[in-house]
């Protein structure tokens, strides 16, 4: 009954707290009785998608993209063995920007992306910096998912790539098509962190019973009480929908 977290890099992409995804996903597990296992996979070592349940991406500056962009291009492989075996990804402003073909800064310069998702993302001119709140459909119902943005990336999704969400507040994968993210069967692609997953239960919850459903486990997971987290959550969206205006 152990789920297997594993973090990429977390030591160059977790510039916006992303390890406070992992914390969360652990604690919920364990408030829930079942064992934990982070595995954070370090530069130069290699991924066992045989040890991992869910996987996290987090965010980095460019220097720090640009430093393990080759080591994610070497990881593909085992990346992709994990997503077709059900293994849920979770990738973050960064992250999200390496899961797909390339990122070209805003000198020119070009990053090759892992090309695990059909995107490519392009800097602008300026960044994109403040509260966003999307509304997502995820695991049969609506939500909404609150958190910052503060990137320079402009991405755009192939034909077949649908978003994570769409805007009511903020900018999103470009500022004007009011989409949000990546999402393409159970690997998620987002530019929302602060982190993520603390002020947004729901989605912590749905990976981590993809997690369970992985293992072997059943999905059908205890509720907890939220009532801290959901009130983070409505103070997000909230100060979201006053920018907007």
């Amino acid at each position: 009954m152990t789920i297997r977290i594993v973090a990429l890099y977390p030591e160059l992409l977790s510039i916006y707290a992303d390890r406070g995804n992992v914390r969360v996903l652990a604690q919920r597990a364990r408030w829930r009785g079942l064992d934990v296992a982070l595995a954070p996979v370090r530069l130069g070592e290699a991924l066992d998608p045989a040890t991992a349940d869910v996987i996290l991406i987090g965010g980095g500056q460019d220097r720090d993209q640009a430093l393990v962009a080759e080591a994610l291009i070497s990881q593909a492989p085992a990346l992709r063995s994990a997503i077709a075996d059900g293994v849920p990804v979770l990738a973050v402003c960064g992250g999200y920007q390496l899961l797909g073909h390339r990122y070209v800064d805003q000198s020119g310069a070009a990053t090759p992306g892992a090309g695990l998702v059909d995107l490519e993302t392009i800097a602008g001119s300026d960044r994109l910096i403040g509260n966003v709140l999307v509304r997502v459909e995820l695991g049969g119902a609506e939500h909404d998912l609150v958190g910052f943005e503060n990137h320079a990336g402009r991405t755009l999704l192939g034909a077949g790539v649908q978003p994570f969400g769409r805007v009511e507040a903020g900018a999103g994968n470009d500022g004007v098509s009011g989409l949000e993210g990546c999402r393409v069967e159970r690997v998620i692609g987002t530019y929302v962190h602060g982190p993520l997953l603390p002020k947004n239960p729901w989605l912590a919850d749905q990976l981590l019973a993809w997690a369970c459903e992985h293992n072997g486990l059943s999905p059908d997971l205890q509720a907890l009480d939220d009532t801290l987290e959901l009130a983070a959550a409505a103070a997000a969206a909230e100060l979201a929908r006053v920018e907007r205006r």
